[in-house]
């Protein structure tokens, strides 16, 4: 088929090699390989193709290393080489690829240092090397990336000053967490580089390391000393103090203090009821505002959800999911004390008349909650299951960074565990079919109830508004429109013919409706896990919304 221009093969069953073959397809441009079951070594030949735009092979298990013939690929715009078994250093030949923009490396077992060499991608705008075993400093050389948008170095041991010009003076933490020996600004959230120092002489070192110890440990004993008898005296405690629980607590704060917050648990401060309980809003005496979770203390169901979102937000730390501030029970009060996100949740967001989100906000949105559930199900020391995905559950700070909350359902897996049973069920029209049959939860369960979110968010429908019978769901309805328009399922404010970019945001709803349908399939072996599902909205994003990034939500 040497005449063949473009070869989608994505998202299927194929094991095996990549034929070497592929190699004389010398008129392709596009090759499509993702999400398969792919375990050969990358063919030498396949570097060949000198007029190739896009390559894909993300998603399999490819093993191997990336040749110096790499740098043969001098047409090439995009590749994608993520979520496989590469092994050894990134060849130095890449920075010659002057028309690439987008590379993805990430999750991988990539070694050795970033190349200098990566200077020379002039057109780059998407890198990212993330969760491999990448050393070194991070090159000056990526400064001169004027259309560098976005970065990920995170999950390597990289070292040494963060780089501060050009893109760089956009990018965020979140680009380079966990490297463990990076310094740099402190908006970074990295320590501040120290300069080097050559002491005089032997005593200056000597007295130099023994002074500050002594100081150390002298400040460690008078302050377990006082933490000490303030244990001591909470325990003598009359009933109208409150026991806070020390598991995640990074400040304290007394019953008094949360009934002076929320003015009493005020009507006038109540964000939302659920079913276990109410959430109020609280400005403690310092200025800080906080979210109070109060649980109904005659519910066996509530106090159980309680317990089990103690156990669950005490140990987890993400950018992208809600966090705990305290938690406080007595005899009259179970509380979790949380971060106020100042603009609500996204179902409020997606139905009031007062605020409007596009499709650039909404992709953002759902790409931070699938980044918070890929820490969950892959990240975490024990996989932590959800259970309860939906848009009340998905709050928004003040930046619209979305963070998944309510954990009162969530179970975690062991380790050899990939599915739990439970007798606790969700919400109806967000449950995978296996959970809503059998009460069989599991991380692909989650995934299914994210896909049913992501049509929700494009389509302002609700599962279960009352157009959808048994006979036609959400999913069937949105589906069906594949075979006709997506117009007629598509949120009414989203797209307008008139639009001068109308066809290009068709196109990317499109895309992010066709990654939630894959997320919905009835077999849960057969749906994508979250981190293709990562994969493929960061990839829409820069396809079809290159070099936009906003946040801020609109009034109408």
């Amino acid at each position: 088929m040497d005449k063949l221009v473009e070869l989608y093969l994505e998202n299927n069953m194929l094991s095996g090699t990549i034929p070497p073959c592929f190699g004389k397809m010398t008129s392709l441009r596009t090759l499509s390989l993702s999400s398969n079951r792919l375990s050969s070594v990358i063919p030498l030949s396949l570097w060949n193709l000198k007029d190739v735009l896009h390559i894909n092979l993300s998603s399999n298990s490819l093993i191997g290393t990336l040749p110096f013939a790499f740098g043969n690929l001098k047409a090439v715009i995009d590749v994608d080489l993520s979520r496989n078994h590469l092994t050894g250093e990134i060849p130095t030949t890449i920075g010659g690829l002057e028309n690439l923009q987008n590379l993805s490396l990430g999750y991988n077992s990539l070694q050795g240092s970033i190349p200098e060499s990566f200077g020379g991608l002039i057109s780059l705008e998407f890198l990212d090397l993330s969760n491999n075993n990448l050393s070194g400093v991070i090159p000056k050389s990526l400064e001169a990336l004027s259309y560098l948008k976005y970065l990920n170095l995170s999950f390597n041991q990289l070292e040494g000053k963060i780089p501060t010009e050009g893109p760089f003076s956009n990018f965020s933490a979140k680009s380079f967490i966990m490297n463990h020996a990076l310094c740099g600004l402190p908006r970074l959230q990295v320590p501040h580089c120290k300069t080097n120092t050559h002491p005089k002489s032997r005593i200056t070192v000597v007295l130099a390391i023994t002074l500050p110890l002594t100081l150390i440990v002298s400040v460690t004993l008078i302050i377990v000393m006082r933490e000490y008898r303030k244990r001591k005296s909470v325990q003598l405690a009359n009933n109208n103090n409150v026991d806070v629980s020390q598991r995640a607590i990074w400040r304290r704060i007394s019953y008094q203090e949360l009934v002076r917050a929320t003015e009493g648990f005020s009507e006038s401060n109540l964000l939302g009821r659920g079913g276990f309980g109410s959430v109020f809003r609280g400005k403690l005496l310092d200025g800080m505002e906080i979210a109070v979770k109060v649980f109904h203390m005659q519910m066996e169901r509530a106090l159980r959800s309680f317990d089990v979102e103690c156990e669950v937000l005490s140990g987890i730390r993400h950018r992208n999911l809600i966090k705990i501030i305290s938690s406080c029970t007595n005899e009259d009060l179970k509380a979790l004390v949380l971060e106020y996100m100042p603009n609500g949740s996204l179902a409020k967001c997606l139905y009031s008349n007062e605020f409007f989100l596009d499709i650039l906000q909404r992709l953002n949105i759902l790409i931070d909650v699938a980044l918070a559930l890929e820490y969950l199900h892959f990240g975490y020391s024990i996989p932590i299951v959800h259970c309860d995905i939906k848009p009340s559950n998905v709050l928004l700070d003040q930046d619209m960074v979305g963070h998944l909350s309510d954990f009162g359902m969530a179970k975690l897996l062991g380790e050899e565990e990939s599915m739990a049973q439970t007798q606790t069920l969700a919400t109806v029209g967000y449950m995978a079919p296996e959970y809503g049959r059998e009460g069989r939860v599991s991380r692909k369960g989650d995934v299914y109830s994210y896909g049913i979110m992501v049509m929700e968010t494009f389509t302002k429908k609700k599962p279960t508004d009352e157009i959808f019978t048994e006979e036609m769901s959400l999913r069937h309805w949105v589906g069906d429109s594949f075979n006709r328009s997506i117009m007629e399922v598509v949120d009414n404010d989203l797209l307008r013919m008139e639009d001068a970019h109308f066809i290009v945001r068709e196109q990317c709803v499109s895309s992010i409706l066709s990654l939630a349908m894959d997320c919905t399939i009835d077999l849960p072996e057969n749906r994508i896990n979250i981190g293709n599902v990562v994969s493929r909205l960061i990839q829409i994003r820069a396809t079809f919304l290159p070099g936009t990034r906003g946040r801020h939500v609109r009034m109408r």
